[in-house]
């Protein structure tokens, strides 16, 4: 594909990548390294980052370990045990640049639509920047990619700047204001201690309180940073310290028996930070430990403690005029609204605009339940891989092992197509609905079903679409062997389908 043809006025590609995220460059590195040389990342904003581009709210940086958070194949240059936003960003900007991913991206496309033609076994784009066609497509738009907007009645209404924590307005004075927070999830724990020097006064309005655990964060020193970088040895034992850790969590997630020495740890965190014991009681928990977003923190609970700060244990009711009301009928007056209200996780935005077999959406597909083999094809979408699908990630697995892992499976797949005299592959909705079957069956032993605080991980009620209910060394192991025997095979013949034919059988992976 030459660079004329696949510039604003769309072309063709042997794989084309929608989203230049975190996965969509990681995917764009894999299929190049994997000899898939024809590879187009379609990206609708002016720059590539995904949710490191998009939030930018103060104090915004990761939640796992940095040494966990960077691909295998490019270690980071990091400043701190936990990586701050910007240089988790120029870290991907590096790193695309580095292996020339940045000249394969077409930003400011947006995709309208994408359709599998069932006579050419391809799928036909059409896009902002015009039509693309590939032979197979990568969607790697990400979970935590549109913000979830609340419904409060008024909210319309007030006089003052309201945003979304995801889309920070930094326009909006918060100097000697009063702000009123919405929500007290992962991005209000990062953003709060920031904020408050600044404010005359914060209401933080906190409908379910978080388990929040201790956070052993802590800068690299110079020398620690040369240490790391000349000794491979030493990054990949202290590498393995942090993901031994964070599986070490990850157990008695899965086996909610051994959770009561993790709940105390948090308890004895919150007992040792608040010592007012009516707002200790508002912060605790009704809940176990992992029914929801775990968040380390060592900075949210002295931020609560600050004079001018007030925690508000209710929901917002409504928003009269300049005034925020809780459901418990508090009125608290202020300057500017901070909705911290995260996201829709899960929801794959481009489901609607996917037409796979028979012009059918995904949307329409996973109208009663999301679902995805190894959360990556899924059954009527020949030649479509999803990364980061429905139930693959963990309350602890770093995203980019997963990343890496399914990318390996991937690639085996396309690989697999491109010699076997195949034009198409589709997962076999038998082996799709065993293995959801065997997942959701998994899950209802874990703490993430059975915490008693269905949200954050489910999509339809009763229905955990999130979780990969074993361990990141399974999962890693489950996508490390591809399985020809899991599709239906099929060809064209001078632009005529020829029936479904069978693969290879395999080995299985587990």
């Amino acid at each position: 594909m030459t660079d004329d043809s696949c510039g604003n006025g769309g072309g063709e590609a042997e794989v084309l990548v929608i989203g230049a995220g975190m996965s969509g460059v990681a995917a764009a590195i894999a299929l190049r390294r994997a000899g898939v040389d024809d590879v187009v990342v379609l990206e609708k904003s002016s720059g590539l980052g995904g949710t490191w581009r998009d939030n930018t709210y103060p104090g915004c940086g990761c939640d796992v370990p940095s040494l966990l958070y960077e691909y295998s194949f490019s270690p980071g240059t990091w400043s701190r045990c936990f990586a701050v936003r910007s240089e988790i960003l120029g870290y991907l900007r590096d790193t695309a640049a580095t292996h020339g991913v940045d000249k394969l991206i077409r930003y400011g496309t947006d995709v309208l639509s994408a359709r599998w033609d069932e006579g050419a076994h391809r799928w036909r784009l059409r896009t902002g920047a015009g039509p693309y066609s590939s032979r197979a497509v990568v969607v790697a738009t990400g979970p935590w990619h549109r913000p979830r907007y609340p419904d409060i009645p008024g909210l319309d209404g007030f006089p003052g700047p309201v945003f979304h924590s995801a889309r920070w307005d930094h326009r909006a004075e918060l100097a000697g204001r009063r702000i009123a927070v919405v929500g007290t999830g992962a991005s209000t724990v990062q953003f709060l201690p920031e904020i408050q020097p600044r404010a005359e006064h914060v209401d933080v309005f906190q409908s379910t309180p978080h388990w929040v655990l201790p956070r052993p964060d802590y800068a690299f020193p110079p020398a620690a940073r040369r240490l790391l970088a000349r000794l491979p040895l030493a990054r990949r034992g202290l590498r393995g310290l942090h993901y031994w850790t964070q599986e070490s969590i990850g157990l008695p997630l899965r086996r909610p028996r051994l959770l009561p020495p993790l709940e105390a740890l948090a308890r004895h965190h919150l007992r040792a930070s608040v010592r007012d014991r009516a707002l200790r009681q508002a912060l605790t928990p009704a809940y176990r430990l992992g029914g929801r977003r775990l968040i380390a923190s060592d900075t949210y609970y002295p931020a609560l403690l600050q004079p001018n700060v007030r925690l508000r244990p209710t929901r917002v009711a409504a928003v009269d005029g300049e005034e925020v009301i809780g459901a418990d009928g508090t009125r608290s007056r202020a300057d500017v609204i901070v909705l911290a209200t995260g996201f829709h996780v899960g929801d794959l935005p481009l489901a609607d605009r996917l037409h796979g077999v028979h012009g059918v959406t995904l949307s329409r597909t996973w109208a009663h339940d999301r679902r995805a083999y190894l959360g990556t094809s899924v059954s009527g979408y020949p030649n479509l891989f999803l990364m980061l699908g429905p139930n693959l990630l963990t309350g602890t697995t770093a995203v980019p092992t997963a990343m890496e892992a399914q990318l390996r499976y991937i690639t085996s797949a396309l690989t697999h197509l491109r010699t076997s005299g195949h034009t198409a592959m589709d997962v076999r909705p038998e082996v799709e609905e065993a293995h959801c079957a065997a997942v959701q069956a998994a899950l209802r032993t874990t703490v993430y079903n059975t915490a008693g605080c269905p949200g954050y991980y489910f999509g339809l009620p009763g229905v955990n679409t999130f979780c990969w209910p074993w361990s990141t060394r399974r999962l890693v192991r489950r996508l490390h062997a591809f399985e020809p025997d899991a599709y239906r095979w099929s060809a064209t013949a001078r632009g005529t389908s020829r029936p479904a034919t069978e693969a290879p059988r395999s080995p299985s992976a587990v």
